[in-house]
């Protein structure tokens, strides 16, 4: 089950919030772990067991800790921990893809039927992950209720696609978190605005996106129109399932981080990675990047702890060898900004810094999203002017016209300027923003009941 499904919107949800706020609070844990492992049943029954048995192990992990008092066995436990965790994880998302390319290197012939990725064990086994290692570390207290604990690591509004919501950021919610009409109005319209996000301008920048990378040649404009395309898809796409996620939160009395801070208006790489998946980010930072080192070291190793950090960041991704050369294409922009171009971009206009980064991050689109190695060099070539039908052609005219307002809400909504509006108008005349709202929602629904669907890029990373 997705957010933008009429089941979701109609049935799941009504049914939820109106047993989750008439129960005592005591009891809301239990409603919410109970529902979560129904939503994630109606699209991964089998692998709900997957998911219990990740509670069941990091909860027991956890309290392991409680009897552990010298530093070798601590290290031991959390060594054991962090080792069942990423081996579940590497065996159902990366197996078949080490097991393809030792095939490819050594022809050893080793056959791989292949298992269906859980939905969301990227997601949730870094949420265990960071429990664990902060119990560890003493920076949160062991979870003893494993109702609590069940609910943390299953909480269906973040669940499937994110953001990371690591355990320190909801400990003390989970205890008790204030629950009202004036932040559960707030929560549902960040829903409904993530809800046109999805349906109205992803979706739509997607079947643009999938025109263009389907034909069998393309002008240098329509190949980088394709490309600014599915940049704003890709945005949109997750950006739209956080708001979803931050607001079904709010409507719970959870409050969730940030995950995207406008990435688009960012001056340089390195500031576009502060705003892009920021929950990933530092789930890598404090996790990966500060425990190899950070930038305490010298110079060498800290290019290899970036390379690492960023190979990891891609392949965390998917389980394609493409999303490994994006990560590392990021990590070489990010080391070059840091040691070689930083006093030349000090120095330039905003504005050049901003077209720079638009075209490095709009270009690593097209390694993103292409699995297949010949078709992104082919589509890479045509960005570059390689093999290309000319500077623009009949396909690119009939492209852009009929896809130009979608084009111009699309640009105006990477802007800042609608959410500074929302919020005036929150303070001032709330009742513009609830007809907002519901006009986003009936326009989502008739796409919806009319259109294709398109579920979540992120479920299969």
């Amino acid at each position: 089950m997705v957010f933008s499904s009429l089941n979701f919107l109609f049935i799941f949800l009504p049914v939820f919030l109106i047993l989750y706020y008439v129960i005592p609070f005591k009891a809301k844990n239990l409603v919410l772990l109970i529902a979560s492992i129904i939503f994630y049943a109606w699209g991964e029954p089998v692998y709900v067991i997957l998911m219990l048995l990740n509670i069941g192990f990091n909860y027991v992990a956890g309290r392991q800790f409680e009897y552990l008092h010298d530093e070798r066995s601590r290290k031991k436990q959390l060594i054991i921990a962090v080792i069942v965790n990423l081996f579940l994880l590497g065996f159902f998302k990366y197996a078949g893809l080490f097991t393809n390319t030792l095939n490819a290197i050594f022809k050893l012939g080793i056959e791989w039927k292949g298992l269906p990725l859980p939905i969301g064990i990227s997601f949730y086994t870094f949420q265990a992950l960071s429990y664990v290692i902060d119990v560890y570390r003493g920076k949160v207290h062991v979870q003893r209720n494993i109702i609590d604990f069940g609910a943390y690591i299953t909480m269906f509004p973040q669940l499937i696609a994110g953001p990371i919501v690591r355990y320190d950021q909801v400990e003390r919610q989970l205890r008790r978190r204030k629950i009202s009409w004036a932040k559960a109005g707030f929560g549902m319209n960040r829903f409904l605005f993530g809800l046109g996000k999805k349906v109205l301008l992803a979706n739509n920048l997607g079947m643009l996106y999938t025109a263009i990378q389907a034909a069998d040649s393309r002008s240098f404009l329509t190949a980088w129109l394709g490309a600014i395309a599915y940049s704003m898809q890709i945005f949109f796409d997750f950006a739209g399932y956080s708001d979803m996620a931050i607001g079904l939160g709010k409507m719970l009395g959870f409050d969730f981080a940030e995950n995207f801070d406008y990435p688009y208006i960012s001056s340089t790489v390195t500031e576009f990675w502060s705003r892009w998946h920021i929950s990933l980010a530092t789930w890598f930072r404090e996790y990966v990047y500060y425990p190899l080192g950070g930038n305490r070291v010298g110079v060498a190793r800290h290019i290899l702890n970036l390379l690492i950090v960023w190979g990891l960041t891609g392949l965390w991704h998917g389980a394609n060898w493409n999303y490994v050369i994006w990560g590392l294409y990021y990590g070489v922009i990010l080391i070059l900004e840091k040691y070689i171009l930083s006093p030349l971009l000090k120095r330039l206009p905003k504005v050049v810094k901003h077209i720079y980064t638009l075209l490095l991050v709009i270009f690593g689109m097209a390694i993103f999203g292409n699995n297949d190695f010949s078709a992104m060099g082919a589509y890479m070539k045509n960005m570059i002017g390689g093999g290309v039908t000319g500077f623009a052609d009949a396909a690119f005219l009939y492209y852009f016209k009929s896809n130009l307002i979608l084009l111009l809400l699309s640009v105006f909504f990477c802007l800042p300027v609608f959410r500074k509006l929302m919020a005036k108008t929150e303070k001032e005349k709330p009742l513009i923003n609830l007809i907002f709202g519901i006009a986003i929602f009936i326009l989502s629904v008739g796409f919806l009941v009319s259109g294709s669907f398109n579920p979540f890029l992120y479920f299969r990373f």
